[in-house]
């Protein structure tokens, strides 16, 4: 989209983005109907990288857009809106879904729409009890009055209402026999994400308690300790001398290779499995000298080998106690 010909046209008077950063924006509108698993797709976005908005009234979404892009500086936005925004705000989708394109671009702006069949999604009402929206007392625009609908009315009554969103989408999830894990690949494939895992290898010291998150929790303290060499003591395990100290015991080195071909065998399986994070705790007595020597190790040898979408960081949980 030619920008600077829209806005000598007095097409549009809304902010617009950077060029530098139109590539990188994503503005993700995601709608749908109810049961179909809306808020699952934000769920997955979220764990994506995507900074997501439940339940924003569509009049809403090119001010929270400018809020989040322009002055926040976040460039993965989803935004849901569905059956529960004011019914005026419905009928004036084209005009907010052309707001935003001709503030951040065509490509920068898609929609999402989740639907089901209308059997699933009675069948998904029924087995978790929950209660249609339009199943509470509801407005017939048409003749101005109160009418209540059941499941079946209201799921055709919402598809309906949903119309204007759904003709402009340009993702379209039937998730009527998919699971979890499929449309979280279905998502990924959609918008272009590839899966990232991120390795945390946490060092600390159980004299100040295990990690409740850890999936992995390695003990250290068999090794020989640095602290009681005087000469030692306030130094850390991402000190040389330290490092010198533990080159004089083999079975540290040993315990490092283990460890090493154990992460290295195992963590890429995780992949597999519909992770985003993986913690491995790494410990000694105090967090100070052994747990921080093996997982700064370790960071640097699972960095070289782990494949493409993994990220290994090395944190240390008691540093602020060196």
């Amino acid at each position: 989209m030619d920008l600077s010909q829209d806005r000598k046209n007095g097409e549009s008077e809304q902010t617009i983005v950077d060029s530098t950063n139109a590539d990188k924006l994503s503005i993700l509108v995601v709608s749908g109907r109810s049961g179909s698993g809306k808020t699952s797709v934000l769920n997955i976005l979220e764990d994506l990288g995507y900074y997501s908005i439940d339940n924003l009234p569509l009049s809403l979404l090119p001010a929270a857009a400018k809020k989040l892009v322009n002055e926040s500086g976040i460039n993965r936005i989803a935004l849901g809106v569905d059956i529960r925004t004011p019914r005026a705000d419905l009928s004036n989708f084209a005009e907010t879904h052309r707001t935003l394109k001709e503030t951040y671009g065509k490509h920068a702006v898609r929609v999402v729409y989740v639907t089901a069949q209308e059997g699933t999604l009675v069948a998904r009402f029924n087995a978790t009890r929950r209660v249609h929206p339009l199943m509470s007392q509801d407005v017939d625009s048409d003749n101005a009055r109160h009418v209540a609908f059941n499941l079946p009315a209201a799921i055709k009554k919402e598809a309906e209402l949903l119309e204007p969103i759904e003709g402009r989408a340009d993702i379209r999830i039937d998730t009527s026999t998919l699971n979890i894990h499929q449309l979280k690949d279905r998502l990924r494939e959609h918008i272009g994400i590839d899966t990232q895992i991120v390795i945390n290898l946490l060092s600390f010291g159980f004299k100040h308690g295990s990690p409740i998150d850890a999936d992995f929790i390695f003990d250290v303290r068999i090794l020989p300790n640095p602290h009681w060499n005087p000469e030692l003591r306030a130094s850390t395990g991402l000190d040389t001398a330290v490092a010198d100290f533990f080159a004089d015991y083999p079975e540290v080195a040993e315990m490092t290779d283990d460890l090493d071909r154990f992460l290295t065998r195992w963590l890429p399986e995780f992949l597999h499995n519909n992770r985003h994070t993986v913690t491995v705790a790494i410990g000694c007595t105090g967090g100070k000298h052994r747990s921080v020597f093996i997982t700064d190790t370790l960071q640097r040898r699972l960095a070289d080998v782990m494949p493409v979408g993994v990220k290994v960081l090395a944190k240390h949980r008691e540093k602020n106690r060196w």
